[in-house]
């Protein structure tokens, strides 16, 4: 039963049963035929014959296996590996079709290949999910084929796995590791001039060359009669917050991504970024009630609770409720932080509404409102207008992105730190904001 469940027929296959079909068709036109007919149906007969037997000549066959990562990261392309090896002491061709998640709606993940005898390779492509949840992959199947070509084997290498998609841990790991070399800037990172000194004295140390003059300490330079220097450091456990607006202004997608995962992601990036700098980071997400509260560490666990915390954000995009996330943050944040709240105002309106709370907030804490420019708008700006209806357009795309500058404005003006980004460039922008505020000593 095995057997049979593991044949097919190729389309070589059928293409040559329809020519014997005609050809005996014709021989009863043209006797003369028919002779020919016969020997042509016994050559196919016995070319099916050895094309079976020289497939099913190696038990295994092709093993095939799917290697991918524990986890996924969303809007990243993820790497996954098919590796593959003959067992056939001669080459064939195979197909290889990969059962991947339906959230993809890929059904043409296939490849053809030719395996040399006993050949070990490997097949790579990416995936990218645009969606947080469980990914169910299913079997690799492969399709062995000889020279012949009549038949084909198919071997199905059990490889069903349930991966998890996280939040991007790529795009955090891929900026610690620039954090940590130095090379931010390299990614559109800006260098921020120092401000001032911070406050937080660390040490003296023997001036070299380079030093700022402004911190010689004269007193213990006498006593060593050599220069001294007062060494200055980043004031250190500052609270930084990530509030994380669920509601329905955040399902506007891009990308494939909607707004609140890149949102989800940018907050992954700061927070570690945070911790990296000695900071503390926490998390609050809300939309018509507060969801999720985690409180300001720095501890070694930190950032895999906040990837955690993250993964899991499930949400009906509903009203958002500011008053009851300013409630929860009076109460449960005592301490000045510095609040990152993703959200997204498309009118000036809709700002007033909850301005008031947010200026409560600010009076508190130093408040970053994130919110998003809209990209479609801006290309139809920058587009020419050939007729009446393209000018109509154009026109209401540029009201909209006025009022997006209004309410930069609006907040400013309100003592309220505002950044207006495209979704695609949300991380580098807020980092470049986190960098700005640590130096200007306004946390």
């Amino acid at each position: 039963m095995k057997f049979i469940k593991a044949l097919y027929f190729s389309s070589r296959f059928f293409s040559v049963v329809g020519l014997l079909v005609s050809l005996f068709v014709t021989s009863f036109f043209i006797p003369l035929l028919l002779p020919v007919s016969k020997g042509l149906l016994f050559l196919f007969i016995g070319a099916l014959t050895v094309d079976l037997l020289i497939l099913f000549s190696a038990p295994k066959g092709v093993e095939g296996k799917r290697i991918c990562g524990e986890r996924l990261s969303n809007g990243d392309q993820n790497p996954i590996t098919i590796s593959l090896k003959s067992f056939f002491k001669f080459p064939v061709s195979i197909n290889v079709i990969d059962e991947i998640p339906h959230q993809f709606q890929v059904r043409t993940m296939s490849f053809d290949l030719l395996l040399k005898a006993r050949e070990n390779t490997v097949i790579q492509y990416n995936l990218r999910p645009v969606k947080r949840g469980e990914y169910e992959f299913g079997n690799v199947n492969i399709f062995v084929s000889t020279v012949i070509g009549l038949l084909s084997r198919r071997v199905i290498s059990s490889a069903s796995s349930t991966v998890p998609v996280f939040p991007s841990f790529i795009q955090m790991h891929t900026y610690e590791l620039l954090a940590i070399s130095n090379k931010l800037v390299d990614t559109g990172i800006k260098r921020i001039r120092r401000i001032g000194q911070n406050s937080e004295f660390e040490q003296i140390k023997k001036y070299v060359a380079g030093d700022d003059i402004r911190t010689i300490n004269w007193k213990a330079t006498a006593r060593k009669s050599e220069f001294m220097v007062n060494n200055f450091q980043d004031e250190r456990s500052q609270q930084i917050y990530s509030l994380i607006d669920k509601g329905r202004v955040m399902q506007m997608p891009f990308n494939g991504l909607s707004l609140l995962d890149y949102a989800i992601n940018a907050s992954l990036v700061i927070s570690n970024i945070a911790i990296k700098k000695s900071d503390r980071a926490g998390l609050i997400t809300f939309q018509d009630k507060v969801n999720a509260i985690l409180p300001a560490s720095k501890v070694n666990k930190q950032i895999s609770t906040v990837l955690e915390v993250l993964y899991n954000q499930r949400t009906s995009f509903r009203e958002s409720d500011f008053s009851s996330l300013y409630s929860t943050i009076r109460i449960r944040i005592s301490q000045r932080s510095l609040l990152f709240l993703y959200t997204n105002f498309e009118t000036l309106f809709s700002l007033q509404r909850q301005l008031p709370f947010l200026k409560k907030m600010a009076q508190r804490h130093l408040l970053v409102v994130v919110f998003f420019e809209n990209t479609e708008m801006k290309s139809l700006i920058e587009t020419n207008a050939s007729n009446l209806q393209a000018v109509y357009y154009k026109a209401v795309a540029e009201k909209f992105s006025l009022e997006k500058k209004m309410i930069v404005r609006e907040l400013q003006k309100n003592g309220i730190q505002a950044l207006l980004t495209p979704p695609d460039k949300l991380t580098i922008n807020a980092i470049n904001k986190y960098l700005e505020l640590k130096a200007r000593n306004m946390i």
